[in-house]
Protein backbone atom coordinates (compact mmCIF):
# COMPACT_ATOMS: atom_id res chain seq x y z
CA UNK A 1 0.00 0.00 0.00
CA UNK A 2 2.74 2.28 0.47
CA UNK A 3 4.01 2.06 -3.39
CA UNK A 4 0.23 3.81 -4.08
CA UNK A 5 0.57 6.29 -1.42
CA UNK A 6 3.97 7.41 -2.85
CA UNK A 7 2.49 7.91 -6.20
CA UNK A 8 -1.06 9.21 -5.43
CA UNK A 9 -0.38 12.11 -2.84
CA UNK A 10 -4.10 13.79 -3.43
CA UNK A 11 -6.58 10.31 -2.47
CA UNK A 12 -8.80 11.12 -0.33
CA UNK A 13 -9.82 8.89 3.53
CA UNK A 14 -12.33 7.24 1.30
CA UNK A 15 -10.21 6.42 -1.58
CA UNK A 16 -7.17 5.56 0.67
CA UNK A 17 -9.57 3.03 2.95
CA UNK A 18 -10.79 1.38 -0.08
CA UNK A 19 -7.81 0.43 -1.33
CA UNK A 20 -6.41 -0.87 1.81
CA UNK A 21 -9.22 -2.96 2.01
CA UNK A 22 -8.46 -4.57 -1.19
CA UNK A 23 -5.06 -6.79 -0.10
CA UNK A 24 -7.88 -8.70 2.90
CA UNK A 25 -10.35 -9.25 -0.04
CA UNK A 26 -8.32 -10.77 -2.38
CA UNK A 27 -6.47 -12.92 -0.36
CA UNK A 28 -9.60 -14.39 1.11
CA UNK A 29 -11.72 -14.77 -2.50
CA UNK A 30 -8.72 -15.59 -3.90
CA UNK A 31 -8.87 -18.83 -1.68
CA UNK A 32 -11.67 -19.54 -3.02
CA UNK A 33 -11.38 -18.61 -6.95
CA UNK A 34 -7.80 -18.06 -8.04
CA UNK A 35 -7.62 -15.13 -9.91
CA UNK A 36 -4.31 -14.07 -8.83
CA UNK A 37 -1.53 -16.51 -8.76
CA UNK A 38 -0.92 -17.53 -5.35
CA UNK A 39 2.67 -16.77 -5.51
CA UNK A 40 2.08 -13.60 -6.18
CA UNK A 41 -0.92 -12.10 -4.29
CA UNK A 42 1.95 -10.42 -1.59
CA UNK A 43 2.57 -8.17 -4.43
CA UNK A 44 -1.25 -6.98 -4.73
CA UNK A 45 -0.07 -3.59 -4.77
CA UNK A 46 2.41 -3.17 -6.80
CA UNK A 47 2.22 -5.98 -9.95
CA UNK A 48 -1.81 -5.28 -9.96
CA UNK A 49 -2.73 -2.29 -8.20
CA UNK A 50 -0.39 0.13 -9.23
CA UNK A 51 0.20 -1.33 -12.35
CA UNK A 52 -3.52 -0.94 -12.93
CA UNK A 53 -3.47 2.93 -11.81
CA UNK A 54 -0.38 3.96 -14.21
CA UNK A 55 -3.40 4.55 -17.01
CA UNK A 56 -4.70 7.41 -14.36
CA UNK A 57 -0.89 8.82 -14.90
CA UNK A 58 -1.71 9.32 -18.91
CA UNK A 59 -4.42 11.94 -18.73
CA UNK A 60 -6.67 14.08 -16.62
CA UNK A 61 -10.10 11.69 -17.48
CA UNK A 62 -12.92 13.78 -17.40
CA UNK A 63 -16.46 13.16 -15.56
CA UNK A 64 -18.37 10.68 -17.01
CA UNK A 65 -16.06 9.08 -18.59
CA UNK A 66 -16.90 5.36 -19.91
CA UNK A 67 -14.76 2.80 -20.13
CA UNK A 68 -15.35 -0.85 -20.85
CA UNK A 69 -12.69 -3.53 -19.35
CA UNK A 70 -12.21 -6.44 -21.72
CA UNK A 71 -10.82 -9.58 -19.97
CA UNK A 72 -10.94 -7.92 -16.70
CA UNK A 73 -10.59 -11.29 -14.62
CA UNK A 74 -10.35 -10.61 -11.11
CA UNK A 75 -10.78 -6.61 -11.69
CA UNK A 76 -7.81 -5.36 -13.01
CA UNK A 77 -7.26 -2.41 -13.93
CA UNK A 78 -10.79 -1.52 -13.67
CA UNK A 79 -11.49 -1.80 -9.85
CA UNK A 80 -8.25 0.51 -8.70
CA UNK A 81 -9.39 2.81 -11.39
CA UNK A 82 -12.86 2.85 -10.36
CA UNK A 83 -11.52 3.79 -7.20
CA UNK A 84 -8.82 6.86 -8.05
CA UNK A 85 -11.16 7.74 -11.21
CA UNK A 86 -14.45 8.35 -8.72
CA UNK A 87 -16.28 10.37 -11.10
CA UNK A 88 -15.45 8.30 -14.14
CA UNK A 89 -17.80 5.40 -15.09
CA UNK A 90 -16.41 1.10 -15.85
CA UNK A 91 -17.82 -1.76 -17.44
CA UNK A 92 -15.94 -4.91 -16.11
CA UNK A 93 -16.29 -8.16 -18.64
CA UNK A 94 -14.76 -11.58 -18.69
CA UNK A 95 -15.76 -14.68 -20.26
CA UNK A 96 -15.10 -16.31 -17.37
CA UNK A 97 -18.00 -16.48 -14.27
CA UNK A 98 -16.07 -16.90 -11.32
CA UNK A 99 -14.09 -14.01 -11.82
CA UNK A 100 -16.66 -11.81 -12.94
CA UNK A 101 -18.32 -13.11 -9.26
CA UNK A 102 -15.28 -11.98 -7.48
CA UNK A 103 -15.24 -8.91 -8.76
CA UNK A 104 -18.61 -8.24 -8.09
CA UNK A 105 -18.01 -9.30 -4.30
CA UNK A 106 -15.19 -6.74 -4.15
CA UNK A 107 -17.01 -4.37 -6.04
CA UNK A 108 -20.04 -4.61 -3.10
CA UNK A 109 -17.18 -4.85 -0.80
CA UNK A 110 -15.83 -1.41 -1.67
CA UNK A 111 -19.26 0.45 -1.72
CA UNK A 112 -18.09 1.13 -5.38
CA UNK A 113 -20.78 2.83 -7.37
CA UNK A 114 -19.09 3.76 -10.70
CA UNK A 115 -18.33 0.13 -11.74
CA UNK A 116 -20.32 -2.91 -13.03
CA UNK A 117 -19.06 -6.07 -13.78
CA UNK A 118 -20.75 -8.43 -15.93
CA UNK A 119 -20.03 -12.11 -17.30
CA UNK A 120 -20.05 -11.43 -21.29
CA UNK A 121 -17.90 -11.18 -24.05
CA UNK A 122 -16.63 -8.31 -25.96
CA UNK A 123 -18.86 -10.34 -29.14
CA UNK A 124 -21.83 -10.13 -27.34
CA UNK A 125 -21.58 -6.06 -26.93
CA UNK A 126 -22.52 -3.90 -30.15
CA UNK A 127 -23.53 -0.34 -29.46
CA UNK A 128 -20.86 2.41 -29.11
CA UNK A 129 -21.57 3.66 -25.96
CA UNK A 130 -17.61 3.46 -24.63
CA UNK A 131 -15.04 6.80 -24.45
CA UNK A 132 -11.92 3.78 -24.09
CA UNK A 133 -11.34 0.36 -23.68
CA UNK A 134 -8.96 -1.42 -21.30
CA UNK A 135 -7.33 -4.34 -21.30
CA UNK A 136 -4.42 -5.97 -19.34
CA UNK A 137 -2.30 -8.33 -21.55
CA UNK A 138 -5.22 -10.07 -22.80
CA UNK A 139 -6.39 -10.31 -26.24
CA UNK A 140 -4.19 -9.09 -29.06
CA UNK A 141 -3.85 -6.02 -30.04
CA UNK A 142 -5.33 -6.67 -33.83
CA UNK A 143 -8.55 -8.19 -31.65
CA UNK A 144 -8.72 -5.32 -29.13
CA UNK A 145 -8.71 -2.46 -31.89
CA UNK A 146 -11.31 -4.46 -34.25
CA UNK A 147 -13.68 -4.13 -30.80
CA UNK A 148 -12.52 -1.00 -30.26
CA UNK A 149 -13.90 0.35 -33.88
CA UNK A 150 -17.06 -1.29 -33.27
CA UNK A 151 -17.53 -0.29 -29.56
CA UNK A 152 -15.89 3.28 -28.90
CA UNK A 153 -17.28 6.50 -29.44
CA UNK A 154 -15.96 8.78 -32.20
CA UNK A 155 -17.98 11.92 -32.44
CA UNK A 156 -16.31 13.57 -28.90
CA UNK A 157 -14.48 16.31 -29.53
CA UNK A 158 -11.15 15.53 -29.72
CA UNK A 159 -10.47 17.66 -26.90
CA UNK A 160 -12.68 15.65 -24.70
CA UNK A 161 -10.00 14.16 -23.02
CA UNK A 162 -7.21 15.32 -24.76
CA UNK A 163 -5.35 12.50 -25.97
CA UNK A 164 -8.60 11.13 -28.47
CA UNK A 165 -10.61 7.96 -27.73
CA UNK A 166 -9.74 4.81 -28.37
CA UNK A 167 -7.44 1.97 -26.58
CA UNK A 168 -5.44 2.27 -23.41
CA UNK A 169 -3.81 -1.25 -22.81
CA UNK A 170 -1.12 -2.67 -20.25
CA UNK A 171 1.57 -4.80 -22.13
CA UNK A 172 5.06 -5.61 -21.62
CA UNK A 173 7.89 -6.97 -23.60
CA UNK A 174 8.89 -6.09 -27.61
CA UNK A 175 5.49 -4.60 -29.05
CA UNK A 176 7.13 -4.39 -32.29
CA UNK A 177 5.35 -7.09 -33.92
CA UNK A 178 2.21 -7.07 -32.31
CA UNK A 179 2.15 -2.65 -33.14
CA UNK A 180 2.61 -4.09 -36.85
CA UNK A 181 -0.80 -6.03 -36.80
CA UNK A 182 -2.59 -2.92 -36.70
CA UNK A 183 -2.07 0.10 -39.55
CA UNK A 184 -2.32 2.81 -36.86
CA UNK A 185 0.38 4.99 -35.47
CA UNK A 186 -0.06 4.27 -31.41
CA UNK A 187 1.37 6.21 -28.40
CA UNK A 188 3.52 4.33 -26.09
CA UNK A 189 4.02 5.61 -22.63
CA UNK A 190 6.42 3.60 -20.20
CA UNK A 191 5.01 3.02 -17.08
CA UNK A 192 8.92 3.62 -15.65
CA UNK A 193 9.01 7.34 -16.54
CA UNK A 194 5.62 7.23 -13.83
CA UNK A 195 6.59 4.38 -11.27
CA UNK A 196 10.54 3.78 -11.80
CA UNK A 197 10.14 0.60 -10.27
CA UNK A 198 12.57 -2.18 -11.57
CA UNK A 199 9.08 -4.35 -12.05
CA UNK A 200 7.74 -1.58 -14.83
CA UNK A 201 11.11 -1.31 -16.21
CA UNK A 202 9.19 -3.34 -19.67
CA UNK A 203 5.65 -2.63 -19.15
CA UNK A 204 3.80 0.07 -21.14
CA UNK A 205 0.41 1.67 -21.49
CA UNK A 206 -0.34 1.46 -25.38
CA UNK A 207 -2.71 4.06 -26.56
CA UNK A 208 -4.07 3.80 -29.62
CA UNK A 209 -7.27 6.12 -31.05
CA UNK A 210 -10.19 5.33 -33.50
Amino acid sequence: MDEILSYFSKLTPLQIAQLTQLMPLYREWNEKINVISRKDIDNLYLHHVLHSLSIAKVTNFKPFTQFLDIGTGGGFPGIPLAIVLPECRFHLIDGTGKKIRVCNEIIQALGLTNVKAEHLRAEQLHQKTFDFILSRGTLPLSDLYHFAQRLVLTNKDESYNKIGNGLLLLKGGDLTEELATVKRKAKIYPIYNYFPETYFEEKYIIHLRV
